[in-house]
């Protein structure tokens, strides 16, 4: 039998049950209500943590200018917060150029995620919070239909151990019609495969691409670049040199295949594309460069040739790539199903030399290579614009 609750206990429990649920703080005070992050009209971005015991706290923000002259407003002190009376640290930066950006807060030397945002952006070795700011047409969340973004484990035989990839299917690939031209594209050193889903936001501008008619619906995978730990200078199994051979070895071997099989795509040289950002851009380069009659298009952002204008402490150019890939680069034949060659680089990159060398040394081979130079260096911020550039001229008839 039901039993019915007098009026006050019923009014006792709707009061409860409006109040925002409290976070357990075992032992230390409870946390006032506040938000982070907030995003302004005037496009200045609030952070806050809640550390009433810290002495001191900073943010840390991927591609928002950090020191010095150059610095965002709120970021010249190096993002250090101030904390409020209520035991709430707080920093507000601004105005920022739209866009997403990576960002977590160093509590006592401490990394810590922001704990009131849901939206994190993983690397290869760690994870950051994720903040948008709205006001790009290439990259904002608009009412257009949408694609999908996967995260698909796979076992790969050439490393012996299973591995993940990302894939985007274009809107309407759910209806289980026809077949897709496939873009491979590749992060850089230090993200991962969900990098160009999240800082990238590559769903998003391939979204609005095609809901404009700008570019084909195709299917783009996003594959991890990196095959174990990784930092530069590394030797055994973590060095740079080994882990680009063991990519391109996963990619040709496992990657490829089973996307091709997979999926819904068109498995000729005039719909397959491959481009990829910084290391990406390298390994772009060494895959197309030894298999070239299988991509029609190519794109090197913010990349080249690595070694190509000399190494470090004066060392000469390295010419060994070109040397070893020079009777692919002389075949006139491949050149002939090669429909796109693309490069983007920012005036400020630290690798624009490494690009124009790399340029150069395509079109002494013969390769017809468009080339263009952004404002600004080696960020997010001008992979997402190559991207938005690079996309529409894939698989398009001429």
């Amino acid at each position: 039998m039901r039993q019915r609750l007098p009026l006050a206990g019923l009014a006792i429990l709707a009061g409860l049950a409006s109040q925002p649920p409290a976070q357990a703080q075992p032992g230390g005070p409870r946390p006032p209500d506040f938000a982070s992050p907030e995003v302004s009209a005037e496009k200045k971005v609030t952070f806050r943590v809640f550390a009433p015991k810290a002495a001191a706290v900073k943010l840390a923000s991927s591609d928002i200018p950090g020191n010095g002259p150059d610095a965002a407003p709120g970021m010249e002190n190096g993002g250090a917060m101030k904390k409020r009376d209520d035991g709430v640290w707080e920093a507000v930066v601004g105005p920022v150029q739209p866009g997403a950006y990576r960002y977590r807060f160093d509590v006592d030397g401490v990394a810590v995620v922001d704990p009131r945002n849901t939206a994190t952006s993983e690397t290869n070795s760690d994870c950051w919070s994720l903040v948008y700011v709205p006001g790009s047409d290439a990259s904002d969340t608009k009412d257009v239909p949408h694609g999908a973004v996967a995260e698909v484990t796979y076992s790969s035989k050439t490393l012996g151990r299973p591995r993940r990839m990302h894939v985007y299917t274009p809107p309407g690939y759910e209806k289980g019609e026809g077949k897709y031209p496939v873009f491979y594209l590749l992060h850089g050193a230090f993200d991962c495969d969900d990098s160009w889903s999240t800082v990238g936001r590559a769903e998003f501008i391939l979204d609005n691409l095609i809901a404009a008619g700008k570019a084909k619906p195709m299917v783009v995978v996003m594959p991890a670049g990196h095959t174990g730990p990784f930092r530069f200078g590394a030797g055994g199994d973590n060095s740079f040199e080994r882990q680009m051979q063991e990519f391109e070895d996963d990619f040709v071997k496992d990657v490829k295949p089973l996307v091709e099989s997979r999926y819904r795509v068109l498995g000729d040289r005039a719909n397959r594309a491959i481009a990829g950002l910084s290391m990406g851009g390298a390994q772009t380069l060494n895959i197309a460069g030894g298999h070239l009659g299988e991509f029609g298009y190519v794109g090197v952002f913010s990349s080249g040739i690595f070694g190509i204008t000399g190494g470090f402490n004066g060392a000469p150019p390295d010419t060994k790539w070109e040397e070893s890939h020079k009777s692919i680069l002389d075949d006139a034949e491949l050149k002939k199903g090669l429909k796109l060659v693309w490069f983007g680089c920012g005036k400020d990159d630290f690798l624009v030399k490494t690009s124009e060398a790399t340029v150069e040394m395509l079109k002494r081979h013969g390769f017809a290579v468009t080339s263009r130079e952004s404002e600004g260096g080696h960020t997010w911020t001008n992979w997402r614009l190559y991207l938005s550039e690079f996309a529409p001229q894939l698989f398009q008839e001429k």
